[in-house]
């Protein structure tokens, strides 16, 4: 009861504190609130690149051509020794026999329908096909030569060249982005610190009339964290506003996807949240930890 006691009288001393020192507290406020916004932007950035590149490398097809001498016993086994294969999506193998990649390829095409529409089952010289999708866009070159190996496949297809480069890419942009967000959050915790660091300073005096009447460093130290908190809570309330209102409101201007279809941004719901929240964490800890690491200079910790 009695530290529940001392703790609530540090809030009230905390909240005391923010009101009493308005103009100290608002310089702080301010300095959270740009810096976190540069931060808010960057996550959303972030997970939006990370998210893209996720759906693009899921998206990356290796098909499979069957000979055409090979017999449906041959094709049954040809699909199971693809599904063998650990590195590769079981449940998303698509099997399509020549008359359906017949079919397919007419309904895309007036010439190619003109030209196919008289193949008859003896006549298509289209190959049965796989359609196969691995788990790691990064293995899909060593899959695709596993699987030139099964006996009765006459053709692996995947943009070989092309997608090794392309993966190797989105490699390199997920690296960027997040060096990018760490790099940006420490720079925000330092600017923090040091504003926080000003305001204690100015408070010097307070600290050490504090400690001549007998205050223990606990007394001191925790209303200041408490009010390095709050004024976190208070900073992040801005570029959590500018998340949960503004990328709602951008998402729709952009119908939900950045230049082309194929770039998608993370739908809206639970996206705002989830970022709010990492802003929010990201204001409270570096308000306490750049309070706590001021007030530690005038104490004998």
């Amino acid at each position: 009861m009695k530290v529940l006691r001392m703790l609530g009288r540090c809030i009230r001393d905390a909240f005391k504190s923010v009101f009493r020192n308005f103009s100290l507290s608002l310089a702080s406020i301010s300095c959270i609130a740009i810096t976190l916004i540069i931060v808010a932007v960057s996550i959303v950035v972030s997970f939006n690149v990370d998210n893209f590149t996720e759906e693009i490398e899921k998206d990356l097809t290796i098909v499979v051509f069957v000979e055409n001498d090979a017999t449906e016993e041959e094709v049954e086994n040809v699909r199971k020794e693809i599904e063998s294969i650990s590195e590769i999506n079981k449940k998303e193998i698509v099997y399509k026999n020549k008359t359906q990649v017949k079919d397919e390829i007419s309904n895309e095409s007036d010439v190619f329908k003109t030209i196919m529409e008289d193949w008859n089952e003896e006549d298509n010289p289209l190959k049965d096909t796989f359609q196969v999708k691995v788990k790691d866009a990064e293995k899909i070159g060593k899959v695709a030569e596993k699987i030139k190996k099964i006996e009765k496949v006459s053709v692996v297809r995947y943009g070989e060249g092309i997608v090794e480069k392309m993966v190797s890419a989105f490699d390199t942009i997920r690296k960027i982005t997040y060096i990018a967000v760490i790099a940006l959050v420490l720079v925000t915790i330092f600017l923090i610190i040091n504003t926080i660091k000003l305001t204690i300073f100015s408070r010097k005096r307070e600290i050490g009339i504090m400690r001549l009447v007998g205050a223990s460093n606990f007394t001191i130290k925790t209303p200041f964290i408490i009010e390095g908190m709050i004024l976190g809570i208070i900073g992040s309330l801005v570029p959590i506003g500018l998340i949960i209102f503004g990328y709602p409101a951008l998402y729709d201007k952009m119908d939900g996807y950045v230049f082309s279809k194929l770039i998608q941004m993370i739908p809206t719901t639970p996206f705002i949240y989830t970022s709010s929240a990492i802003v929010l964490v990201i204001g409270i800890i570096v308000g306490m930890i750049g309070s706590a690491s001021a007030v530690r200079k005038y104490l004998k910790v």
